[in-house]
């Protein structure tokens, strides 16, 4: 790759200093990203757990309602299920994560026993039981959506970072290197023309000094 700067002892500083500027910002960007990194895998942990836990307690949820089902109808499932049994109300908030802006999902309704929105007269217990189980539910859904989306922004915000530790790490620090090597090379090439032609100007007003004392020492005689 061939280097294009100008070889001048104010360039050579100029690059030092981004040199230095680059190398302090990989170190902070490689922090930043292991950090990340290990907040995520916490993420990610809770994430396996709460999908377990929701997936387990769906599939039982599943069975009861198809139970119910066979047991009483579509029909009169979808009566006795026009209204809700616990309303999902919840807040929305944000919280920072290593420079990352994240959701905050929290229940904020009642905590109470679920009760159930219909008579029992025509149901099974089958139904009762799998509504009171999907309501309570609830908040463990919302903490899903929430870990589910903090991975997501992390592993983004994981990829960008890495990307630019590499950027730092592959391109700007080695053409820094590069440049200031190529500047010191010609800067001590330049230096040593200097003397080399002090040298020889030495060299030719001593020769130059010597021939004027020859000279004048011939004239006298």
């Amino acid at each position: 790759m061939a280097v294009r700067v100008n070889p001048t002892r104010m360039e050579l500083t100029r690059l030092k200093k981004r040199l230095t500027t680059a190398v302090r910002g990989h170190k902070l960007l490689k922090d930043k990203r292991d950090e990340m990194v290990r907040q995520f895998i916490i993420y990610i942990r809770r994430n396996y757990e709460l999908r377990a836990e929701v997936e387990k307690a769906v599939e039982n949820v599943s069975v009861r309602f198809s139970l119910a089902k066979a047991q009483m109808g579509a029909l009169r499932i979808s009566e006795a299920l026009l209204y809700p049994a616990r309303a999902a109300v919840y807040k929305v908030d944000e919280r920072n994560v290593m420079s990352v802006d994240v959701p905050t999902i929290k229940y904020t309704g009642e905590e109470e026993t679920t009760e159930i929105p219909y008579a029992f007269t025509f149901t099974s217990s089958a139904l009762d039981s799998a509504v009171i189980d999907l309501s309570e539910l609830l908040p463990k859904l919302l903490e899903l959506a929430e870990v589910e989306k903090t991975c997501n922004l992390l592993a983004d915000e994981i990829e960008k970072t890495r990307r630019r530790v590499n950027a730092l790490e592959y391109v700007m620090i080695p053409e820094f290197k590069s440049s200031i090597k190529f500047i010191t090379m010609k800067l001590e090439e330049n230096d040593r023309a200097s003397l080399v032609r002090l040298m020889k100007a030495k060299e030719m007003m001593a020769a130059a000094a010597a021939k004027a004392d020859k000279d004048r020492m011939a004239s006298a005689r």
